[in-house]
C-alpha cells in the first residue's frame, strides 16, 4: 500500500489529504497515480486532460523529488516506504 498526500484543490477533489492506495514496491508512480485517480471523476478531470495526459502544471512527487523532471517521470518504480505526492499549480503573491 502506499499513501499519497494531496494539496489545495486536489484534496478537496479527493475528500481527503491522504489517500492510500494498492501499489507496492515494483509498481510505478503511473500505477499509484491510475489508482489514485480511479473512481474520482473530480480529481481525474482536474489531473489529466482530455485526452487522459497529465496536465502540465501538475506536480507529482516521489520523496520530495518531482519525478516528471528529477527521474523517470510516471514510470519511476516504487519502492518500499515511499512518499508520494500531489500538488496543484503554485502561485505567490
Amino acid at each position: 500500500m502506499t499513501e499519497w498526500k494531496l494539496f489545495a484543490d486536489l484534496a478537496e477533489r479527493a475528500g481527503d489529504k491522504h489517500v492510500t492506495v494498492d501499489a507496492s514496491a515494483g509498481d510505478t508512480v503511473g500505477d499509484a497515480l491510475e489508482e489514485l485517480l480511479a473512481g474520482r471523476p473530480d480529481l481525474d478531470e482536474r489531473v489529466r486532460d482530455d485526452d487522459g495526459e497529465l496536465r502540465s502544471q501538475i506536480n507529482v512527487l516521489r520523496n520530495g523529488t518531482n519525478v516528471l523532471v528529477e527521474e523517470d517521470g510516471l514510470e519511476t518504480e516504487l519502492e518500499a516506504d515511499d512518499e508520494l505526492a500531489l500538488f496543484p499549480p503554485v502561485s505567490g503573491g
